[in-house]
């Protein structure tokens, strides 16, 4: 049984609106046929939480391109699917996650933290600059976000562990 406060329902769920937002479909092919398949153009993302979310499964250019290709739209699909169901069943303080919406949590939590991560620059050294943070820094509520979303994430694994 998970437990929310209200701030915290409405917090993650803005989150997640905005991960929908960014992970919304990408580039497709001009070609009607290959759109319609769902083939993308192959680039590489110039934005760096993007560049993070779908990074490049290959050294090689040519063969990082092809692979985004024909798998990019099926992971933003992913990515989005994992997002709606966080936002669908994150609407009250108190709710049970079936095994499958755990999952769908998990990954959806990692890539809140992974977004955050990128634009905060996040090194392994976090925690001790959130304890050594003023709270009157204009970073600070962003920081305390990420460690929220890393203890989340740490306590649905111990939970499914």
């Amino acid at each position: 049984m998970a437990v929310f406060e209200a701030a915290e329902i409405s917090l993650l769920r803005s989150l997640v609106s905005m991960m929908l937002g960014i992970v919304s479909p990408g580039h497709t092919s001009d070609d009607p046929l290959e759109r319609a398949l769902g083939i993308g153009d192959g680039a590489a993302p110039s934005d760096p939480v993007l560049a993070r979310l779908f990074p490049s499964a290959y050294e090689d250019e040519k063969e990082s391109s092809d692979f985004r290709r024909y798998t990019e739209a099926t992971l933003r699909d992913g990515k989005r699917a994992d997002a709606q169901t966080v936002h669908e069943t994150a609407r009250s303080g108190r709710f049970e996650l079936s095994p499958e919406e755990a999952q769908a949590w998990l990954r959806s939590l990692n890539d809140l933290r992974l977004t955050l991560g990128t634009k905060l620059d996040v090194t392994e050294e976090v925690h001790d600059e959130i304890a050594t943070m003023s709270e009157d820094d204009p970073r600070y509520p962003a920081y305390v976000t990420y460690d929220w979303l890393t203890y989340l994430q740490d306590s649905l694994v111990r939970a499914l562990w």
